[in-house]
């Protein structure tokens, strides 16, 4: 006889509805504490009564597979994807709070935006079109460094005749393959660690690699060699900006390999994204703060010889190849209204290159 798996547990079906009509991006649950809904970044408690630990065990145990269950146990928190009866997707992780069972469950679009939509410039279409090297989209947590992967590698698929292979923990977004061919593999269910399955990915005939985060510094050898061999790799960092992006890759390497490292990386860069999230003028969302490198041959000569330093001066005059400082693009969205310049003035590097933008809008009103 075969055993059907059991239903999801009604609560949890119910709040991840809830979440996804109300147009939200987080669901927060503990024992003992009333369910949260982030909404356009803002935290807001349910009213009712709060979640008893029988209902979040209740929960886990539907989610948690005997590994993942290892993860929590052992790790104190574990990483899954969940897809609901309604056909949503959504990336959870659940971990413990003072003892208490609690969970974060992350809403994934099941049709991906468009470039416009998401707040990107076009100008990122053109890394959908790059043969080898390796691009690095990096953010905090929650800046949609994974949508605006998913949105390039949307892209590559629509366009290019290529195997995408993506190593994630978990699997968050899924492609479907239209002109590409994508494999996806996840973590404690295909592979045990990114820097293996990278390993192994080189024997899988990939034009496109995508790992979900270089943690390590064996991820991030496996992925530099990637990226040397023909290979477009695609990763992310937690880091705020494209020079400090170029140190925290050179500097995730022991001292002594740390020079041949930058020589390797300045061969192989292909670009930084980096990225955060500001609320709108209007109170519609959010929309993204990019800075974008692009790695030039001046750029490429910045990082061999240790002058990192100089990258951001190198950014800022590298508009017409589709360069932007987070100011520049943060006074772009002030003078076009998207965010507020207070917003932009509390997240700008330098709040007097703002200026530009907002001096106008002071003849009209706005300060």
């Amino acid at each position: 006889m075969t055993l059907l798996p059991s239903p999801p547990p009604r609560l949890f079906e119910e709040l991840l509805a809830r979440l996804v009509s109300e147009e939200g991006s987080d669901l927060h649950l503990c024992a003992g504490r009333p369910a949260s809904l982030r909404r356009h970044g803002h935290l807001t408690a349910l009213e009712g009564e709060p979640v008893s630990r029988e209902d979040m065990e209740t929960i886990l145990a539907h989610l948690l597979t005997d590994l993942r269950r290892q993860d929590l146990d052992e790790r104190g928190s574990a990483d899954l994807g969940y897809s609901s009866r309604a056909g949503e997707r959504y990336r959870v992780n659940i971990f413990t709070v003072l003892g208490e069972p609690a969970l974060v469950a992350r809403h994934l679009p099941g049709e991906l935006p468009g470039f416009a939509s998401l707040g990107l410039p076009e100008s990122l279409r053109e890394l959908a079109d790059i043969h080898a090297g390796l691009v690095l989209v990096t953010g905090a947590t929650g800046s949609g460094k994974s949508t605006t992967l998913a949105a390039i590698v949307h892209e590559i698929n629509q366009r290019h005749h290529r195997h995408i292979l993506t190593i994630e923990d978990p699997v968050e977004y899924l492609h479907a393959s239209r002109l590409s061919l994508i494999s996806h593999r996840e973590l404690g269910l295909d592979v045990p660690d990114f820097a293996g399955a990278l390993r192994a990915a080189l024997r899988e005939d990939p034009d496109v690699i995508l790992v979900g985060e270089l943690r390590d510094t064996e991820t991030m050898r496996a992925a530099l060699m990637a990226a040397e061999t023909g290979h477009l790799v695609f990763s992310t960092l937690h880091t705020n900006d494209a020079a400090g992006t170029v140190e925290r890759f050179i500097g995730g390497f022991p001292g002594d390999e740390q020079d041949r490292v930058r020589h390797r990386l300045s061969l192989v860069l292909k670009a930084v994204v980096a990225q955060q999230l500001v609320r709108r003028a209007d109170g519609q969302g959010r929309v993204p703060i990019l800075e974008i490198l692009r790695a030039t041959p001046a750029i490429a000569n910045l990082i061999a010889s240790a002058r990192t330093a100089q990258i951001y001066s190198a950014i800022e005059s590298g508009a017409e190849l589709g360069m932007q400082t987070a100011d520049q693009c943060l006074a772009d969205l002030v003078r076009r209204r998207v965010v507020r310049i207070e917003e932009a003035r509390a997240l700008a590097r330098d709040p007097r290159k703002l200026e530009p933008a907002i001096t106008p809008l002071k003849g009209r009103g706005r300060t």
